[in-house]
């Protein structure tokens, strides 16, 4: 016997399925804190007829951790590169569609073809920072203090000087590579000798510092309260804009250290499970378009990998060194690579060493 439905009950059903429709045209990108323009979500809205829902987490490992606990519902995460490599390994990524991206033609291809994405079969460049020092210029230039070295924030002699004023990255990897990197090592030298020397340089170093800090200290270098820092280059920037906006007396500048530094390359990358992998490709073809890509540099001072970036990208932010590093200085820079479970564990022995003494 055939079914049959009112009028009423038609109207129900077709208003109950749009609804539905309309309530999956939505991209949920898993993204860094502040880490994409409010013009730029405008406009991809604007384009897709879609609504771009954003979550948030503050470093790699709990993005890690939250999608090896099974978090799922995610079309677009942006790792960076040792993140990457170990998303890559667990096969957790579907393959990017560049015949869907026809402006990946845009990126430089200086940041293409990376160890941790040969061929760029699962990810896309989106931003990059450098890992150096910032510093209150006034106060350096009282003290004397040079600030092209790592052994500004190392050298007990220097620091005695600032002591209580500087801040350290509470990161492991990140205070490890510039350990490593002022006693002339690779930041992704695993030899456990060198990093006991990596250790002893930080312990010898550590009583001159205010603290391990990896998010309040934009705020120290604004009101003046902290005066060098281990930090990254879009922070410094931000502190910088902030003193400014407050009329300080004083600029927060870079400093890339002469013996090289740590950079992070953040990718923009497909979840294997997906739930709209077709969002995920309009958004990152809209991204690398050269002056939506611009919109991040300009508000946080990020480094771009998009070539077609330059020309919209503020003229003080394009000149600066520290964020767009000439060649010479681009041949320090090292990214950090993924450790195994064996150098990990030794990493974290360690890392609880320093935090205990």
């Amino acid at each position: 016997m055939k079914k049959l439905f009112s009028l009423a009950s038609l109207l129900l059903i077709a208003v109950t399925a749009a609804t539905s429709a309309q309530a999956q045209n939505k991209l949920h990108l898993y993204n860094w804190n502040n880490y994409l323009a409010a013009e730029t979500v405008q406009r991809f809205e604007a384009a897709c007829k879609c609504q771009l829902v954003q979550s948030y987490y503050g470093d790699n490992e709990e993005m890690l951790a939250k999608l090896a606990a099974g978090a799922k519902g995610y079309d677009l995460i942006v790792p960076t590169g040792n993140a990457l490599q170990s998303l890559i390994k667990q096969g957790a990524l579907q393959p990017i569609d560049k015949k869907l991206l026809p402006n990946f033609k845009n990126l430089n291809p200086q940041y293409l073809n990376t160890d941790f994405d040969k061929g760029n079969q699962y990810s896309v460049p989106y931003a990059y920072t450098i890992t150096l020092l910032g510093y209150n210029e006034q106060k350096m230039k009282e003290l004397g203090i040079p600030v092209d070295s790592w052994a500004a924030i190392f050298d007990p002699a220097i620091l005695a000087k600032i002591k209580g004023k500087v801040t350290v990255l509470d990161s492991a990897n990140e205070l490890m590579a510039a350990a490593l990197k002022y006693l002339g090592y690779s930041v992704n030298d695993t030899d456990e000798k060198h990093w006991q020397e990596a250790k002893n340089v930080i312990l010898k170093a550590k009583p001159y510092w205010a603290a391990f800090n990896g998010t309040s200290y934009i705020k120290g270098l604004t009101v003046g309260d902290i005066w060098l820092v281990h930090g990254y280059s879009s922070d410094i920037f931000q502190a910088d804009q902030d003193a400014q906006k407050a009329s300080r007396k004083f600029r927060i500048r870079h400093a890339l250290p002469k013996e090289g530094a740590a950079m992070s390359l953040d990718s923009l990358v497909i979840p294997k499970d997906a739930p709209r992998p077709d969002l995920a490709h309009q958004f990152i073809n809209l991204i690398l378009d050269g002056k939506n890509s611009a919109e991040l540099t300009n508000m946080l001072g990020t480094g771009n990998p998009n070539s077609a970036a330059l020309p919209y990208i503020k003229p003080e932010i394009a000149k600066n060194k520290e964020i767009f590093p000439d060649k010479a200085e681009a041949a320090k820079l090292e990214m950090l690579k993924d450790l195994n479970s064996k150098q990990r564990r030794a990493l974290n022995r360690i890392w609880t060493e320093i935090r205990a003494k």
